[in-house]
């Protein structure tokens, strides 16, 4: 007695035999192929949370990345977690399955300078993440408003220090908000150089920006794409970068250091960073392809022109680079950070 089998039965099987017949076919049926899905988790696409509201420097360059590796990775959705300076957003990852379906677009603040005020509680930078790779980096430049320069004579950093020496609170700067790293820039350099300048805290960049364009303050530590169309317009006078080395945007800026050598700025190095994180507990496999897959696209061209416009550089990484970062980090900016006074509570 045969047993009869439908053709549509048999057209199955044989397509199932040729394709286990073959390494690359066996290791499609035993890991999965392609699809809507996301391709290293069980879970539908992949959920890129960005811990700051839509329109800044973080979310614009998520979206870039979500353009660049949603091929790889199958549907990204853009999740905007904004609260308490980007810490909500962060907890809720460090909460989250080590799948692969959730990740973080982590920043300084997030990772070194809010566990200093007061996001200890609610995650730990180090323990609850796993580093995937560094993405970019965004100096801060010291601007100050044009009158400002010519009516006290501000033409560099040296002349700054100088005139604040000679006339204690009389100049003011402003930042977008306490425990920023334009305040913590502009902190380390009143201690740095033993002068007083009054800050004026604002509830964000554009608040800041007007203020700094009205005259409300002197100077101020804004990262350099949004400072530049100030700079290129007149208004305002850029005197240097806040890191360690010139950035490629603007290289004729000089460093903090290069503008005003012998007052004390040697190694001045207060800076964005952009960085890469998941859930603690990813295992090392996984780290290592997302990691594969978010360098690849950072070498990209559009994705370099999109950082560009932000006044940002590439700079992937290992994950075990980007762990040491934020370790490094976190020392550095303990002292400032708490010499800021600020505090989570009651922040946005």
């Amino acid at each position: 007695m045969s047993l009869m089998i439908p053709t549509s039965r048999r057209r199955m099987l044989a397509g199932a035999a040729s394709l286990l017949a073959t390494p690359a076919g066996l290791a499609q049926v035993l890991l999965g192929a392609p699809s809507a899905a996301n391709s290293l988790s069980s879970k539908p696409g992949t959920r890129l949370v960005v811990p700051f509201a839509p329109g800044g420097a973080t979310d614009v360059l998520a979206r870039a990345l979500a353009e660049r590796t949603q091929e790889r990775l199958g549907p990204i959705v853009i999740d905007n977690r904004a609260g308490l300076r980007g810490s909500l957003g962060t907890e809720s990852v460090a909460r989250a399955a080590p799948d692969g379906s959730t990740l973080l677009l982590g920043t300084v603040i997030t990772h070194a300078i809010n566990p200093w005020l007061g996001a200890s509680k609610l995650y730990d930078p180090v323990r609850d993440f796993t580093p995937i790779t560094l993405l970019a980096r965004m100096p801060n430049v010291l601007v100050v408003n044009a009158d400002s320069a010519r009516r006290l004579g501000l033409n560099s950093v040296a002349d700054l220090i100088a005139y604040a020496r000679q006339h204690p609170g009389k100049l003011s700067y402003g930042s977008t908000g306490i425990g920023s790293t334009g305040h913590l820039a502009a902190e380390l350099l009143k201690a740095r150089c033993n002068v007083f300048i009054t800050h004026l805290p604002y509830a964000g960049i554009n608040p800041a920006l007007k203020g700094l364009l009205g005259g409300e303050v002197d100077l101020s530590f804004q990262n350099l794409a949004s400072a530049a169309p100030g700079i290129k317009s007149g208004k305002l006078r850029a005197l240097a970068v806040s890191t360690a080395r010139r950035s490629s945007s603007m290289p004729e800026l000089p460093t903090l250091a290069e503008s005003a050598p012998g007052l004390g700025l040697d190694g001045f190095d207060v800076g964005i960073w952009f960085g890469l994180f998941g859930p603690a507990r990813m295992t090392p496999a996984l780290t290592a392809r997302l990691n594969g897959i978010f360098t690849e696209a950072l070498a990209t061209p559009e994705l370099r022109e999109r950082l560009d416009t932000l006044k940002a550089e590439a700079s992937p990484s290992t994950p075990e680079q980007l762990a040491a970062l934020v370790k490094t980090d976190l020392q550095r900016h303990e002292q400032m950070s708490k010499r800021s006074g600020g505090r989570l509570d009651g922040m946005q």
